[in-house]
């Protein structure tokens, strides 16, 4: 289990930025939790704290029953973290890559082939095993480094906007990667731009906005509670035919008022010179 309380983290500017302000929750084991924001909303600077790569100002988290600021050491046994941006080196394989990795991680030696085989076959990148890293294309990058959070099966594993770059079909197979991790007990923290991908993925998850958590629930709560109504803007071409649109705005109303209760729907119409 992962618990992480009153986290903070300032940044020194002429005012002190707060990037994480007051975070607090708990992720047990067979979980994924999602972490959804625009960019900076404090999702990475949330994960660089919770890997050691930031100090906290103040607060503590713990995984497994060990701090973050007292025991970080036993805390990065225990964890696998796959960054933002991709921590590889251009100059070896993806095997040699994985295989590095898993020597750092500490797999005895007699297991460690089967574990890159799995690994590799599991996310498809066998066809590029033997190829060199700065051959591959963003999504077969960010795969690998998934891959590499994913080795020796680690208890808490931290995934940075794990399927940035990839085309939908390897989108799909990273996610039935990691459900099949979250499955086998492991707890599992990710941030995403993608509400598609926290539905996919997520048991419970988090919206940040400015370093703080602005609503947290189940996928189904918080689109039952924020996601109701749609709204659609139109331009069109005013020039000489004003009686059709305003014939156009009654139609859109008169909809509107059949489909649901009053602001359930919400229609704006804009009459342009230039507009198709």
């Amino acid at each position: 289990m992962a618990v992480f309380s009153a986290h903070a983290q300032v940044y020194e500017q002429r005012a002190p930025l707060l990037a994480v302000d007051k975070v607090s929750l708990a992720v047990q084991k067979g979980e994924c939790f999602g972490l959804l924001g625009f960019n900076g909303a404090g999702k990475t600077t949330t994960f660089k704290m919770l890997t050691g790569e930031e100090t906290i100002t103040s607060g503590d988290a713990f995984v497994g029953g060990y701090s973050i600021s007292s025991d970080i050491g036993k805390v990065r046994q225990r964890i696998g973290y796959c960054p933002q941006f991709d921590a590889l080196l251009d100059h070896m394989t993806g095997r040699e890559t994985l295989v590095m990795f898993a020597r750092l991680r500490g797999i005895p030696e007699r297991h460690i082939g089967a574990c890159v085989e799995n690994t590799l076959r599991g996310l498809l990148l066998e066809p590029h095993a033997n190829k060199l890293v700065r051959m591959y294309s963003g999504g077969n990058k960010r795969k690998l480094s998934t891959g590499i959070a994913l080795l020796g099966e680690p208890a808490v594993i931290f995934l940075d906007e794990p399927s940035t770059g990839m085309d939908p079909v390897a989108r799909r197979l990273l996610w039935d990667t990691v459900a099949r991790a979250r499955e086998s007990g492991k707890a599992i923290v990710i941030t995403s731009h993608s509400m598609e991908e926290c539905e996919a993925l997520c048991t419970r998850l988090a919206i940040m906005v400015q370093g703080q958590f602005k609503c947290l629930g189940s996928p189904q709560h918080l689109k039952s509670k924020f996601g109701s109504g749609y709204s659609l803007r139109a331009k069109i071409r005013s020039d000489g035919q004003q009686e059709a649109l305003e014939e156009f705005k009654g139609d859109a109303t008169g909809w509107e008022a059949s489909r649901g209760p009053p602001g359930a729907k919400r229609l704006s119409v804009e009459g342009a010179p230039n507009a198709q």
